[in-house]
């Protein structure tokens, strides 16, 4: 081949590399999303979750002496104890039998189906109760629980510790329930299950009875 001819046709190879591309990239697959969707609450439910939170940001009461029934559903502040060995199988306000296995409680002026959150000032430490009896009635002392909740209180070595009492859900005199302080931070589905819970405990007959240490 002449010298002209090689050139040209070396001339046109390059060309032809240089104009080639790369094999195009698969396109990138979508990013996948965790949104949530917003929960639809009902109007009536939002203005009970609102009550709930001003009731939280209120200071505690503090119920002294024969105080009537509280179905605000407002903090209380004072002192627990917790039923002595002997009351077990006794029976309660609600009628039913006190169980020391139980998250039962005794309350002065919570309605009886009351459920409520219970903390320890001294620890940090918090159970849920239901009060189902009618007590303490040492001034200064708020709430009697089981030892079975004063075990996950820590306060079964001393007997007594300062705690704040919120109610979550509390009965109403016209048989509804309202949500308390203690609903405050809680999700929609746990604010259900705490007033079902009350609701099937309040069937009982207030009283002043107690068998409350």
């Amino acid at each position: 081949m002449a010298p002209l001819a090689r050139f040209v046709a070396f001339a046109v190879l390059l060309g032809v590399v240089g104009c080639a591309r790369p094999p195009s990239a698969p396109p990138a697959a979508p990013i996948a999303t965790t949104e949530t969707a917003p929960l639809d609450l009902s109007p009536e439910l939002q203005s009970e979750i609102a009550e709930a939170r001003h009731l939280d940001n209120l200071p505690p009461v503090r119920p002294h002496g024969h105080a009537s029934i509280d179905h605000s559903g407002r903090k209380q502040a004072g002192r627990a104890s917790f039923y002595a060995d002997h009351f077990a199988d006794k029976k309660m306000a609600d009628g039913h039998r006190m169980n020391p296995n139980t998250i039962a409680a005794a309350s002065k002026t919570l309605p009886l189906g009351t459920v409520a959150e219970v903390t320890n000032l001294e620890n940090g430490r918090s159970a849920k109760v239901q009060v189902e009896d009618r007590g303490p009635f040492i001034d200064g002392r708020v709430v009697d629980v089981t030892p079975k909740v004063a075990y996950q209180l820590g306060m079964t070595k001393r007997g007594v510790a300062p705690v704040v009492v919120k109610p979550i859900a509390v009965p109403q005199p016209d048989g509804a329930v309202k949500l308390g302080a203690g609903a405050a931070g809680l999700s929609p589905g746990e604010m259900k299950a705490a007033t079902s819970q009350s609701q099937a405990l309040s069937g009982g007959v207030e009283t002043q009875q107690t068998n409350a240490r």
